[in-house]
């Protein structure tokens, strides 16, 4: 589904696009007014003061901000897909909504996200097999190599497992912004391990592979090209 400069991909046990569109519109619509007041809060790197009440999908951006050290947009993506997704449960009791390479996962199994890694020889050769659990998980990806999303790294691929997807999405941009070479794999996962809330983590730098946490990697067989 594709609302302004918002792509999602939603599935559900029952079909909610006029609902789905209405919450993306509802919270666009805050994040949007939210700048408007505050414009620097869309172009700062720094972690966003948080002062006087503010819509919740705000606040959780700033906290996840504040928790990987990175602006508050680090986790837009994330903190939608999970904003989107929390309200859609009352209406499915199953929920994936992928934003962007941001994944907010509630399911009675479980299931592979496949490890998108572009020119990578890893890319699509392996998934985190996740959900099935009480609670919602989200796994979310950033790459230095791919896509539109500001990093300073050169990962092809990082990604994040929490249970919060704006922390996760903020997390794996704060991550990848280590990752220049394969010689920091090791240093951007010690410096992952210490954000609070931030369960596993997965680094793909050409052929090279780093992991951490409670993650389980399973092999996929997809047929490239």
């Amino acid at each position: 589904m594709t609302v302004q400069e918002t792509d999602l991909l939603v599935h559900a046990r029952e079909k909610l696009p006029d609902m789905t569109r209405e919450l993306v519109l509802k919270y666009r619509g805050q994040i949007e007014g939210y700048i408007d007041r505050y414009p620097a809060f869309a172009r700062t790197l720094h972690p966003w003061p948080n002062e006087g009440p503010v819509p919740p999908i705000i606040a959780k951006m700033v906290l996840a901000g504040h928790s990987a050290g990175v602006g508050p947009m680090a986790a837009v993506a994330g903190a939608l897909a999970e904003q989107v997704g929390e309200e859609l449960l009352a209406h499915s009791d199953e929920i994936i909504i992928e934003n962007g390479g941001d994944v907010f996962i509630k399911t009675k199994r479980p299931i592979t996200v496949g490890i998108f890694a572009g020119q990578s020889p890893l890319n699509l050769t392996l998934g985190l097999r996740v959900g099935g659990g009480a609670e919602p998980v989200s796994v979310c990806t950033s790459s230095g190599r791919i896509g539109h999303s500001l990093s300073f790294g050169r990962a092809d691929a990082v990604c994040t497992l929490s249970a919060a997807c704006a922390l996760a999405d903020a997390s794996a941009t704060a991550i990848g912004n280590r990752v220049k070479t394969a010689a920091d794999i090791k240093g951007a996962i010690e410096f992952g391990k210490e954000i609070e809330g931030i369960d596993g983590i997965v680094i793909i730098f050409e052929d090279r592979l780093g992991c951490w946490g409670e993650i389980e990697l399973v092999q996929l067989d997809v047929k490239k090209g």
